[in-house]
């Protein structure tokens, strides 16, 4: 039965000869559903053009959105993560750290660099969630330490932008020392004027919401990032009520006081960079010739 068969010359016969789009090419927005291809990805800065969706992305997008023309000097790039508790859960915390490694490309849960912004230097430290869950560890606080040494001894406004779950268990108080330490130096980047700007995304979640996160000269979001401190669930169970809609997005928290701006990725250079400008100390004037 040649009819069944299909053999008109131009009709493909098998499933095998249909060529599949490669992987990466395509995928779904996690909000609306609706297909993306990763160039209109890119050329948006990774939002949807149909629901502004703001995709979760990591350091190396970042730095490609705000550093001009992705020229950057990376910076404390040869730091790695110890195993001073010698942690053992379901495997070692050595292992998990390799295992993550491969995956990733990354050394840790941060990296740091120093570029230019719309001609402006500046330092900019940025979290990477597909590191353990964007965790802070030693390494991640350790970073953020030299960063602001770096811009207090070069005069160069510090971004920090967050992106994590919260605390490392695998190094307990070690990864809880972070809190202190980082704030400690905020406060010496505040007494040296230079400007730290703190830009939240999501998620944005416990000690780095109660740490460095929240402490910027101006404090600024994505839309829609989850921020807090606790999840959702805890919080309920903790105080017995049910929680207000939209509770820990962006714009509930910005609405009771603990941001001061939401910018859409899309202009977030821009923003950033008059920020900047606002809060430049201007240069001493040159004191009157003698005489």
């Amino acid at each position: 039965m040649a009819w069944f068969k299909r053999e008109i010359k131009g009709i493909i016969t098998t499933t095998e000869e249909k060529k599949e789009a490669p992987d990466g090419i395509w995928n779904k927005c996690p909000n609306c559903k609706k297909p993306l291809h990763y160039s209109e990805q890119v050329e948006n800065q990774y939002v949807c053009h149909y629901c502004g969706f703001h995709i979760r992305i990591g350091s190396k997008e970042y730095f490609s959105i705000l550093f001009d023309d992705n020229q950057f000097t990376e910076l404390f790039g040869d730091l790695v993560s110890g195993d001073p508790l010698e942690f053992t859960d379901t495997k070692k915390y050595t292992d998990r750290l390799t295992e993550t490694k491969r995956k990733t490309g990354l050394k840790d849960a941060i990296r740091s660099a120093t570029g230019k912004m719309n001609g402006q230097d500046l330092v900019i430290a940025c979290m990477d969630f597909n590191f353990i869950g964007g965790s802070m560890g030693s390494v991640v606080g350790e970073k953020i330490a030299r960063s602001i040494d770096y811009s207090i001894a070069n005069k160069i406004p510090f971004l920090m932008i967050s992106k994590s779950g919260g605390a490392r268990m695998m190094e307990a108080a070690f990864s809880l020392m972070q809190m202190a330490k980082t704030s400690a130096k905020l406060a010496l980047l505040a007494q040296a004027k230079v400007p730290y700007i703190s830009l939240l995304t999501d998620p944005t979640t416990g000690g780095v919401t109660a740490s460095y996160a929240m402490l910027g000269d101006i404090n600024i979001a994505e839309p829609g990032a989850l921020i807090g401190f606790a999840g959702p669930r805890v919080i309920k169970e903790t105080i017995k009520k049910d929680l207000p809609k939209g509770f820990q997005t962006a714009e509930f928290v910005q609405e009771h006081g603990f941001l001061d701006f939401i910018v859409d990725r899309r202009e977030m250079k821009e923003k950033l960079a008059s920020f900047l400008k606002m809060l430049a100390v201007p240069a001493p004037a040159p004191a009157p010739p003698v005489g």
